[in-house]
């Protein structure tokens, strides 16, 4: 039995036997370990176990500096533990699942933040409305993940983790009632980059079938490798007394702090400083990009779209921001134009623009846009306004101040839409859908 009562049923995956929550309603694995990985090393399968184990609580998530989105979403990682050992992923499935499809959620933060173990992306509503298997995943972050020191071998090292974690998917989903021949990946803001990633990979060719980006900053993602080489530079001078292999978090969170101070003078990119690299595996180069999407257009379903004014909290992060908040009412227009700008040239354009050239490669493509919010939302239809229509519970989101004052904000019928469409193009793609395009707002 778990603390909470409810009771367990043993499950056999390809490590050695475990022990999940099963309530007769749904069925939880939480913490799983899909991998292991020394400091700075590629990520191997975990070691097999003989006894079994139980998967009950949740795992950790990646060391991390407090959210610069907080402001937004409010706390999403509190309470969990840190740890560098962050490759676990949870498995949601309705009890008695067979054959279903499988949704794997990489959660966003910039690559600096966040963590799929969180309360904010428990996707119980999402199985037990759509039928399927939701799982969501951890993997590193920031300096730990992404954009290493120099001196340091390897790289993009996140990404291998979510590569180790689709492999485990692969393995191991079966016996928790999902079809490892219908995966669906979704991610929002770096979880729908790390979703695009995961696509120019060959390495995941083959394990998996959908994809669903949820305001990616598509936009950011050129002209990168000068701030790369600034950042991995500074990261290294503010760790040139000591070994970054055996540094403390704290003296790492710091060289990683210098970065990003490095990365501001590069302007709008460095808004995404941690990032996946081209040209370092398991990424294509740069001039090979075109040609690999076109390849894999031909084989995988994609859903993509953004948020109205998505680019409205990085508008409010911008120093010139309180510029326009001393101009009253006429500021208050300034800054929503210049969101629509930056939403446009950073996100909705972008997406378009993949959706365009999925469709011109023989691919097939559905967008949408989110123009719903809460009465008197501060920011409107901002960047992660869509989460907690699709995850959570709106007690896991009752702190987020995006939502505006108003007690239950959520619109819960275009809540219930929403997953409606996920979960649709989960079980049959793009056909699913019905259409090309959508326009979300409330349900009248």
């Amino acid at each position: 039995m778990t603390e909470a009562g409810d009771a367990t049923r043993r499950v056999d995956l390809s490590t050695g036997p475990a022990l999940v929550i099963d309530d007769g309603v749904l069925m939880r694995a939480r913490g799983v370990p899909y991998g292991s990985a020394d400091r700075f090393a590629s990520p191997t399968p975990p070691a097999p176990w003989a006894e079994p184990r139980a998967l009950i609580r949740r795992g950790p998530v990646c060391p991390q500096l407090p959210s610069r989105l907080a402001f937004v979403t409010g706390p999403v990682t509190d309470g969990l533990q840190r740890s560098e050992d962050c490759q676990v992923l949870s498995v949601t499935a309705p009890s008695g699942a067979d054959g279903l499809p499988v949704m794997v959620w990489f959660h966003g933060g910039a690559y600096v933040s966040g963590g799929g173990e969180s309360p904010n992306y428990d996707p119980d509503a999402l199985v037990t409305e759509g039928r399927v298997v939701v799982v969501t995943v951890s993997y590193r972050l920031g300096i730990f993940g992404y954009c290493t020191p120099l001196g340091v071998d390897e790289d993009n090292l996140g990404l291998r983790d979510q590569l180790l974690a689709l492999r485990w998917v692969h393995d191991n989903i079966a016996a928790f009632g999902g079809d490892p021949q219908r995966v669906t990946l979704f991610g929002q803001s770096a979880g729908g980059d790390s979703v695009y990633s995961l696509m120019l990979s060959e390495a995941a060719d083959g394990i998996y079938s959908r994809a669903i980006i949820q305001s990616a900053p598509l936009g950011m993602r050129d002209g990168r490798d000068a701030m790369r080489t600034a950042m991995r530079a500074a990261a290294a001078e503010s760790l040139s007394d000591t070994d970054p292999f055996a540094a403390d978090v704290e003296r790492l969170h710091l060289a990683q702090t210098r970065s990003l101070i490095a990365a501001r003078r590069f302007g709008a990119i460095s808004g995404l400083s941690y990032a996946p690299i081209l040209g370092v595996d398991p990424l294509p180069a740069a001039h090979e990009v075109t040609a690999r999407i076109a390849h894999v257009a031909r084989s995988v379903d994609l859903f993509v779209g953004s948020t109205k004014l998505d680019a409205a909290p990085f508008v409010e992060l911008n120093q010139n921001a309180s510029r326009l908040r001393a101009l009253g009412p006429v500021g208050k227009v300034g800054a929503r134009t210049a969101a629509a700008a930056m939403t446009r040239r950073v996100f909705s354009g972008p997406a378009e623009r993949l959706a365009r050239s999925w469709r011109a490669d023989g691919g097939r493509a559905s967008t949408y846009r989110l123009d719903w919010s809460p009465r008197d939302a501060p920011l409107g239809a901002c960047h992660c306004m869509d989460l907690p229509l699709l995850l959570g519970t709106p007690g896991a989101w009752s702190s987020a101040p995006m939502l505006g004052p108003h007690p239950d904000p959520l619109d819960h019928r275009l809540a219930i839409q929403i997953r409606r469409l996920w979960t649709r193009f989960a079980h049959d793609g793009v056909p699913g859908l019905g259409a090309e395009k959508f326009r979300l707002d409330a349900v009248r």
